[in-house]
């Protein structure tokens, strides 16, 4: 049996972080995780270059059953902090739309600082170990895995959500909580693209490939950004933002036009005698394809001169004023996030301990939090685990 202070199970964002913290306290801390290497989602992220944070990050940004219960973490630890870190390990960065921040080089970067702060706090990582079972016995935690036994005082749970199964996610946060009577809110894939129904799918299918900037609401939420047309549905980062608002047998509004309003555009170059083909005209402003798939041909070949103000007003709403009502998610395969998880209201938002079992933490993605698309998880794993790395 190894005695440690702490085991932290994950390696992943959540999991490094935490274990750096503590480390500088002092605390002999093991990190276990089941994957061959660590950190394998901050590579994979942002297209391999890690979108790390944001310079804007308020409680709204992300989604909770207790929406007040990030707000504790990411003030004390927040972006600003973040950033200083990685300017001590002179990182390039840049940012894109919406205050997005990625690596200029590469995701390896941020994983080989993490790992790096990790050897000065004098952290050990642990990989290719599957935990067989955990108790509690005399106020310590009985780790067992396929490699070795563990006794420690203080258990963090860092496991991250379902999404990409294929990175090694399981589910194993949840049972851990739910063995030691802690609620699991429901999960479901979060930051995903959506599918059609079958008839939309053959209608749209043939669009695969074009991204056009929209706006994307439904009665609680909205987001202006590109959606993408898919084989399969839609996807984009307004619709990936969306997808976490989207409730199943729910209808979208997209505005494929958002700087526009067609129906006031149309009528006034009607007014100055265009003499244009309204095909010719919408194709200023959509791609060709798009528009032959949202309008019948016989429409599309009339003059703007002939078109009725019935008919104007018919192509403005088709097209700012799309309607659909998708079938469904393409699930974890593909999903950024996983919404739900550990419930927020059975964890001290000071701390990430349990309020049930001294001893046991939470941080990441495993807790009932979900950020926007644009660093937000990032920057909740950094701050609930430098929280819990100050106590654990």
């Amino acid at each position: 049996m190894t005695e440690v202070d702490i085991i932290i199970i994950g390696a992943g964002a959540s999991g490094l972080m935490c274990a750096i913290e503590a480390g500088k306290r002092g605390r002999k801390v093991r990190v276990l995780d089941h994957a061959n290497k660590a950190g394998k989602k901050i590579l994979m992220s942002g297209g391999g270059r890690c979108n790390f944070t944001n310079y804007s990050i308020e409680a709204h940004n992300f989604i909770s059953h207790n929406p007040h219960f990030c707000k504790s973490a990411l003030s004390r630890y927040s972006q600003w902090d973040f950033l200083a870190l990685i300017g001590k390990y002179r990182i390039a960065f840049h940012e894109r739309d919406h205050g997005q921040l990625f690596c200029n080089e590469s995701a390896r970067d941020i994983l080989d600082m993490l790992l790096a702060e990790c050897v000065k706090a004098g952290v050990i990582i642990q990989l290719s170990t599957d935990i067989d079972s955990i108790e509690r016995l005399d106020n310590r935690f009985s780790v067992k895995t396929g490699l070795d036994n563990f006794s420690c005082q203080s258990l963090v749970i860092a496991t991250g959500g379902l999404s990409i199964p294929k990175m090694g996610a399981t589910p194993l946060g949840y049972k851990i909580a739910r063995q030691f009577g802690i609620d699991v809110l429901p999960t479901r894939a979060g930051l995903v693209a959506l599918t059609l129904q079958p008839e939309d799918k053959e209608k749209f299918s043939v669009l695969a490939g074009i991204a056009v900037p929209c706006a994307v609401s439904n009665k609680r939420q909205s987001f202006s950004e590109n959606v993408l047309f898919t084989h399969r549905g839609l996807s984009g980062p307004a619709m990936l933002q969306i997808s976490s608002y989207w409730q199943a047998g729910e209808e979208l509004t997209i505005n494929l036009l958002p700087q526009t309003d067609l129906e006031i555009e149309l009528k006034s170059k009607r007014q100055q005698k265009l003499k244009n083909k309204l095909k010719s005209i919408l194709e200023g402003y959509l791609p060709k394809r798009l528009i032959a798939s949202f309008l019948p041909e016989d429409l599309l070949d009339m003059s703007l001169q002939d078109l009725s103000d019935k008919q104007i007003q018919r192509v403005a709403d088709q097209l700012n004023n799309w309607t659909i009502k998708p079938n469904g998610t393409e699930g974890y395969r593909t999903a950024e996030v996983t919404s739900g998880g550990v419930d927020c209201d059975a964890v001290s938002s000071k701390t990430m301990e349990s309020k049930q079992v001294p001893g046991l933490y939470f941080v990441g993605e495993v807790l009932d939090v979900t950020g926007w698309l644009g660093g937000y998880n990032f920057q909740w794993a950094w701050s609930s685990a430098w929280c819990a790395g100050q106590y654990c």
